[in-house]
């Protein structure tokens, strides 16, 4: 199994070659489909203080949508992102929640990530402050996991990526399926 590291290291590669960058192609690529955006409503940040990992934070997540080309529905509430802030600065996220399709689906979806940026970019976002998304990173790689015999069952056999960036009271994190 690749590890997340190196699935985003071919990713991001395979980008670069889309780019014009010539990527080495000694190996296997990876190429990447768009899947869906889900926008996640969130509640104010609990934060539990410095922790062994670093300042620790619990986000509630309170509802939101999705949508894509071949799925759509509504973000359940009841999840929670659990963060926290490492010494060097970057926010760790670990993200668990449920989405229900359309149709009736359920999917239950395990997001883990970073975020970081310039601190006076941090410090924007933190104050809920609109910020452009290139001013900083906020990458995560989702695990999905919907009934075998569902129409999304297409979920449970790929890996996903995730590019993010946050607003105020939501996140919003556009899924790209790893070919």
């Amino acid at each position: 199994m690749l590890s997340r590291r190196t699935l985003i290291g071919s990713v991001l590669a395979t980008s670069a070659a889309v780019d014009g960058v010539t990527a080495d192609e000694s190996g296997p690529t990876a190429h990447t489909r768009f899947a869906f955006e889900v926008r996640v409503t969130v509640a104010t940040p609990l934060v539990v203080g410095e922790a062994s990992h670093g300042l620790r934070r619990v986000v509630a997540i309170t509802g939101g949508t999705f949508e894509g080309p071949r799925i759509r529905g509504r973000v359940v509430p009841g999840g929670a992102d659990w963060q926290f802030v490492r010494p060097d600065g970057v926010l760790s996220v670990e993200a668990m929640y449920t989405l229900e399709a359309s149709e009736g689906a359920l999917i239950m979806v395990t997001n883990r990530g970073m975020r970081h940026g310039p601190p006076e970019v941090i410090e924007k976002l933190s104050r809920g402050e609109a910020v452009d998304p290139s001013q900083y990173y906020f990458r995560t790689v989702a695990d999905f996991e919907v009934a075998r015999d569902s129409k999304h069952a297409w979920l449970n056999r790929a890996m996903f990526i995730g590019v993010a960036e946050r607003s105020a009271g939501a996140a919003i994190i556009r899924f790209h399926e790893v070919l």
